[in-house]
């Protein structure tokens, strides 16, 4: 949400307010794209910024630097790629090694140039946009990103873009375009969606309320769900169907997680939740929610090594290829410190008992196992610790601080 609102907001005519902003690395380096891109983009005070918009996008003086961010880097090649320009993109050592083909390769179709100025399928590349025409583009993976990109690419294309989905991702693009005055049709089909949209139409500045991301609020909500005699409430957080799978998989393993204050903020569903410390049981967790949660399985594996049982977690190569092999870490990191885990070419499973801790964890630089070994030694019988901590800065700045405020402790000899 907070990437899509500057970039949407660059790409408009006139003034974006956002409030909300999620003020990490990843969000800081879409920022400043989007004003190499020709915005002017001002930060007010604490998540409060301002996005003017000069109704498009124009050729930038510097290569386009997107740090991590994975979802920057692929929905400003869309962006991008609908306007006459010429543009560099590059990121930190983590991006290098994502793969971009799943993006270029329809932006492509649709008549962007790429070349290729290192590895193929790799940035650095450079973007050469203008002329496209719209597309029909049935999705193989359920991904956001991918299909957010083609949607802002058809904004500026000749004809219709059409994407198909087979399987639901989630739908913030669509949601967010409508609020920037843009027509989006979105129709069921079979267990999917097809999204239309005609090339053409402009963006209209407009203001945007960031609501909780679910990702960043599983930390907190994780930790009292294994460390006893705790409750949390995270409040405002988006409840989105395509983002609460995490949520639906903690209360068939039976947490005591309650929604209250259910509301609508921005177009998205958001509420508070409640989470207290819970006796759980594995679970395998269905295949097709694998979308709505992916960025969840690392903090999910956490929460299991606490369970009953085993819980059984498939369908998820696509972890192997975030900011690490994610499969990969959580494995290691969990058997170092005393969990039973198998590894398969698509997922793992987890079997609960008491965790002994005591490992120092490798982290491959990426926030999100971090975070999760993090969280899992708050209830381990011995400390955990997580080499490259600050990363986590990427996507959750202030996470030592907060969760130091509801109880734990974690300081430099544990991270």
């Amino acid at each position: 949400m907070s990437h899509r609102s500057l970039i949407f907001g660059g790409m408009a005519e006139g003034v974006t307010e956002i409030e909300g902003l999620l003020e990490g690395d990843d969000i800081l380096a879409t920022a400043r794209a989007v004003e190499a891109f020709g915005a002017k983009v001002e930060r007010l005070g604490e998540g409060r910024w301002r996005v003017t918009g000069q109704g498009g996008f124009t050729t930038p003086e510097a290569v386009i630097d997107c740090g991590n961010a994975g979802t920057g880097v692929r929905l400003l090649m869309g962006a991008a790629a609908g306007y006459e320009l010429t543009a560099v993109f590059d990121g930190d050592a983590s991006l290098r090694k994502r793969p971009m083909k799943r993006v270029t390769g329809p932006l492509a179709d649709m008549g962007a140039r790429f070349d290729w100025n290192a590895a193929e399928d790799r940035v650095p590349l450079t973007l050469h946009g203008g002329n496209l025409g719209g597309v029909e583009y049935v999705q193989t993976v359920a991904s956001a990103q991918i299909k957010s990109a083609i949607l802002l690419a058809g904004l500026n294309a000749t004809g219709e873009t059409v994407v198909v989905e087979p399987e639901k991702s989630r739908d913030h693009t669509e949601r967010m375009l409508r609020a920037f005055c843009a027509a989006v049709d979105v129709t069921e089909e079979g267990e999917g969606w097809r999204i239309r949209l005609t090339g053409g139409q402009k963006l209209s500045g407009t203001h945007v309320a960031v609501p909780g991301d679910p990702s960043s609020a599983a930390f907190p909500l994780a930790a009292a769900l294994i460390v006893p005699g705790s409750e949390v409430t995270v409040e405002g957080v988006m409840l989105n169907p395509q983002r609460t799978g995490l949520f639906d998989t903690w209360i068939e393993m039976g947490a005591d997680l309650t929604i209250t204050n259910r509301r609508v903020s921005g177009g998205e569903d958001v509420g508070d939740i409640t989470a207290r410390h819970s006796a759980l049981k594995g679970v395998v967790v269905p295949e097709d929610r694998a979308a709505s949660m992916i960025d969840e399985y690392p903090i999910l594996s956490a929460v299991a090594a606490y369970a009953e049982g085993r819980t059984v977690m498939r369908g998820i190569g696509e972890m192997r290829v975030k900011e690490s092999d994610r499969i990969a870490l959580m494995v290691a990191g969990l058997s170092a410190c005393g969990v039973a885990v198998e590894e398969e070419a698509e997922g793992f499973i987890v079997t609960g008992g008491p965790v002994k801790g005591g490992a120092t964890v490798a982290t491959a630089h990426d926030h999100r196992i971090a975070m999760s070994h993090l969280v899992l030694g708050l209830a381990a019988e011995q400390p955990v610790s997580v080499l490259d901590p600050e990363m986590i800065a990427t996507s959750f700045p202030g996470f030592v601080d907060m969760m130091n405020g509801l109880g734990g402790d974690i300081g430099s000899d544990a991270a």
